[in-house]
């Protein structure tokens, strides 16, 4: 059993899928909308799998993922990582979060990407904790 400090592991059918950004969060936004507003979703997070650094959770018995990416265009001042829930139902919705900022022109104003980054993991897999007890 863990510390007090440490979160509880995450569930077991959940497995960590970095590699690729899994088809069905594009097949679920044009299912969802059309594929042109599927396109700008996330300032086009899903349109081609080039933003990194990306955290993905799968679990394929229940047909759900779990997404941490960059959210927000390379042009805009307060760059963010957004959480992104692909339920059972097979919809796409975004994770009301903490914002989970780095400023990359003004580096004192905010924190750095990688803690960023980590913070949106640490709240991600907390989502993923309470979400199994309501799945």
């Amino acid at each position: 059993m863990g510390s007090a400090a440490e979160p509880p592991p995450i569930p077991a059918t959940w497995m960590r899928k970095d590699e690729a950004l899994l088809p069905l969060w594009w097949e679920r936004l044009c299912r969802q909308s059309s594929a042109g507003s599927a396109a700008s979703f996330a300032a086009g997070l899903f349109v081609e799998d080039r933003r990194r650094p990306i955290a993905q959770w799968h679990n394929p018995a229940l047909d759900a993922a779990l997404l941490v990416a960059p959210e927000t265009s390379a042009e805009w001042p307060l760059q963010r990582f957004g959480i992104f829930y692909a339920p059972p139902d097979g919809t796409v919705v975004r994770v009301h979060s903490a914002v989970h900022g780095w400023q990359p022109k003004d580096p004192r104003r905010a924190g750095t990407e990688t803690a960023a980054f980590h913070a949106a993991i640490a709240e991600a897999e907390r989502f993923l904790q309470v979400e199994m007890d309501f799945v």
